[in-house]
């Protein structure tokens, strides 16, 4: 018999945030390559796989060369391309241009960053049937007992998330309400890898060229 006592969070839109100026990388890290794909495609595909309902992603700066460069995976139907104009004030301010897309249909989002090239669509899956399965408000990914995105947050938080400044809001509401955090523990540590400089690029790609000469 299926479960339907948090029926109300089952609705959820996954919001890839890709708005950023790459300062650190000096150049738009999101068209940066990670093997046959871009650094943004490889999170965009991954997203699209999943058993997320709803794609959006956040554009900022370099918005017109990226939506060019990345046109297939971006006009995909499961896709919402949502450009933020406001992205030097913060990560925030693109969460909340993604939240406005969806809120009104989505009943829960998971949050997720466009430089996280190794979030694999089996820890995506994961975290919604555990999220979806409790009474729990937020679900984060934990490795090691550091947790990390994506991170899911019901529509309950909504109005709170819409008041967030800056880049480092969310966690101010993850740490004030532990009782409303649902952790659930992965087996792999590089979900949390992100890519901002050079030398996290080169280090990215010699795990991808590691990983893959392990699977063949």
């Amino acid at each position: 018999m299926t479960d339907t006592r948090y029926k109300f969070k089952r609705s959820t839109a996954g919001i890839i945030l890709a708005a950023g100026s790459s300062t650190r990388m000096g150049h738009p890290k999101q068209l940066v390559r990670m093997g046959d794909d871009f650094l943004l495609s490889r999170v965009i595909k991954m997203a699209i796989a999943s058993d997320l309902e709803k794609v959006v992603v956040v554009l900022g700066c370099g918005k017109q060369a990226i939506f060019s460069t990345l046109g297939e995976e971006l006009t995909h139907p499961k896709v919402q391309v949502v450009f933020n104009d406001r992205y030097r004030e913060g990560m925030s301010t693109s969460l909340q241009a993604g939240l406005a897309a969806v809120r009104e249909k989505f009943l829960s989002i998971m949050v997720l960053l466009g430089d996280q090239p190794f979030v694999e669509t089996s820890i995506v899956n994961k975290l919604l049937g555990c999220f979806q399965g409790s009474n729990k408000e937020i679900c984060v990914p934990v490795h090691g007992g550091h947790r990390g995105l994506p991170v899911c947050f019901s529509h309950t938080l909504y109005n709170a998330l819409m008041k967030l400044t800056g880049d480092r809001g969310a966690r101010r509401i993850l740490r004030d309400s532990p009782e409303r955090v649902l952790r659930v523990n992965i087996d792999n540590p590089q979900c949390f890898f992100d890519i901002d400089d050079e030398q996290d690029l080169k280090l990215g790609l010699r795990y991808l060229k590691s990983h893959s000469c392990a699977e063949r």
